[in-house]
């Protein structure tokens, strides 16, 4: 999927986020949206993937060149974020089924062989309020990985992860490079590929 902007602007009250952004990101790409912390990396994300709509530009969507509404874009995304809710009162197995009531498997894989994946099998069977915040955000970034999508969207990904789940992380990232669009919001360069084309937000306001 491409997905095009032409002058994407943001604003808060009379704070503008960002201005004026033209960018084409290009199927099957990386790229790391940059910039420190309160820059509105994740503002930009959230415009992008059709949470939230931009104060004023045009933001549009291709698939082999013919256009996609908005309304559909969710069908060909998945996202992480540490500020994305779970359903807490799920068990871990229960959010996984859950999940991909709406979203696609990728294919071949079983519930079993994703929970797996996510390197959690032994907490399957529980709530995930009782997770540590490390294990919420491998179990987002694990449904994440293993939805068919054509274009993935993860902010600050390695936000709690410990070093062995860090590792997991560049693990499962490095099996959807090339093959699907993958843009990275972070101002850590460990959390993004040395050949991710970088956007610096900073340059847009």
């Amino acid at each position: 999927m491409k997905i095009v902007t032409h002058n994407l602007s943001k604003r808060f009250n009379r704070e503008w986020i960002f201005k004026d952004f033209s960018f084409t990101f290009q199927p099957l790409q990386t790229y790391a949206i940059v910039g420190p912390n309160g820059s509105g990396k994740s503002t930009l994300l959230q415009i992008l993937w059709g949470q939230m709509p931009p104060s004023s530009g045009e933001l549009k969507y291709f698939n082999n060149n013919n256009p996609i509404v908005i309304e559909d874009v969710y069908q060909s995304i998945a996202i992480a974020t540490p500020y994305m809710d779970l359903l807490d009162e799920f068990t871990l197995e229960e959010m996984v089924r859950f999940h991909f009531q709406f979203k696609r498997q990728r294919s071949g894989k079983t519930i079993d062989d994703i929970i797996e994946s996510i390197g959690l099998s032994s907490a399957s069977k529980k709530i995930i309020s009782n997770f540590s915040s490390g294990m919420k955000q491998r179990l987002k970034l694990g449904l994440a990985f293993n939805t068919q999508a054509e274009v993935l969207f993860l902010d600050e990904p390695t936000t709690n992860l410990d070093k062995k789940a860090i590792q997991w992380y560049w693990d499962n990232l490095t099996t959807q490079i090339g093959k699907t669009s993958v843009i990275i919001a972070s101002n850590q360069e460990g959390e993004y590929p040395p050949t991710a084309e970088k956007v610096d937000i900073l340059k847009l306001k």
